[in-house]
């Protein structure tokens, strides 16, 4: 097979953790004959330094003319200031909609040999398997925004066409699975939320009757997801509530530089990315965990490519690793030796070998 892959590396531990990846990805085309074109754009806080867009004319194009997107992390304090008129993060939420990517997928799967590393109880962890399904271009995110001295407002919008293709994706998803969804909203209060039910209700019923169906507001949601996580299987949700949700969920895992995300719309072409911010304070050091970009690269492979030998290969790699004692300092407990960025990646692609 071959592919054009844009790397967007982006700010903080984004280019630390994007090489890994890269890394990896090239091992797997030499050993299973693909050939995979990276090519490499400017995103986020660098992009503005550089060109004064988070999100440049030049990655736009390389973006739209790629099989694949993989982005590193964007942000940072450097760029932080609120009344700042171009922000990072605009540049992501750009990059969405540009892509047309609706539905952000996060997995959170739990390795036995992290327990440790998890703040909850290893008995609570036994069987975490799920996914959350996060609606990722609409909502409060996207709406209409204003700002005076004394006041400021954010509007949260959803249409019911919206609703319908994520609550597909996530039972289509959920279908392959366990056939148990959780729809979480905040249908007490806002209307958005009674939309957001309602609309699920009535998909569920008439197109996917084989599924169990959980609705949970969304704070119940959270308390659930640290009293009782196994239960869930896969989880759909709004796009501020799923963003809130997944860090809290990475916790699970014992770091959010363990979890991989795709973000999907109605074609093959996907953007990918770990869940984990830009670390400024670790950026560059050789101590960020790539494990969280390395996975995200295997769902690429999976999802965009329909490469699953390859993307099995690669997730089978990583839990090798994890199996063998290979820590980066954000998965060490005590008295555990942490390796760097580039030593836990060497370990992968020689297992991958």
């Amino acid at each position: 097979m071959e592919a054009v892959i844009t790397l967007l590396p982006g700010d903080g531990i984004g280019p630390d953790v994007t090489v890994s990846a890269q890394r990896v990805l090239q091992t797997v085309a030499d050993k299973f004959g693909h050939r995979f074109e990276f090519q490499e754009a400017l995103m986020g806080g660098i992009a503005i330094d550089e060109t004064g867009d988070p999100l440049p004319a030049a990655t736009r194009a390389a973006c739209e003319a790629s099989d694949a997107v993989l982005l590193g992390a964007v942000g940072g304090p450097k760029w932080s200031d609120p009344n700042a008129p171009v922000r990072p993060e605009q540049g992501l939420l750009q990059l969405r909609a540009l892509l047309g990517v609706y539905a952000n997928l996060r997995p959170v799967k739990i390795y036995s040999e992290l327990a440790s590393a998890s703040p909850l109880k290893a008995e609570l962890l036994e069987g975490v398997d799920l996914l959350v399904v996060r609606e990722l271009t609409g909502g409060i995110y996207f709406g209409d925004k204003t700002r005076d001295a004394t006041s400021a407002s954010d509007v949260c919008t959803y249409h019911s066409h919206e609703i319908e293709r994520i609550i597909r994706v996530a039972a289509r998803l959920a279908a392959g699975r366990r056939k148990s969804l959780c729809s979480v909203d905040k249908a007490n209060v806002l209307e958005t939320s009674r939309l957001w039910r309602e609309v699920t209700d009535r998909v569920m019923a008439a197109e996917f009757p084989e599924i169990k169906v959980e609705t949970l507001l969304v704070d119940a949601a959270a308390m659930h997801l640290l009293s009782r996580p196994s239960s869930f299987d896969v989880i759909v949700t709004e796009n501020m509530f799923g963003d809130i949700l997944t860090d809290e969920a990475s916790m699970l895992a014992g770091s959010m530089g363990m979890l991989p995300s795709a973000s999907l719309g109605d074609g093959k072409r996907g953007l990918y990315e770990p869940i984990h911010g830009s670390a400024p304070d670790i950026a560059g050091r050789g101590i960020a965990n790539p494990c969280a970009a390395i996975a995200s690269a295997a769902l690429m492979l999976r999802l965009s490519l329909d490469l699953e030998a390859e993307a099995a290969a690669i997730e089978d790699a990583i839990a090798a690793v994890i199996s063998d004692g290979n820590r980066t300092a954000d998965i060490a407990t005590r008295g555990e030796r942490a390796i760097s960025t580039g030593e836990m990646t060497d370990e992968i692609i020689r297992r991958l070998g």
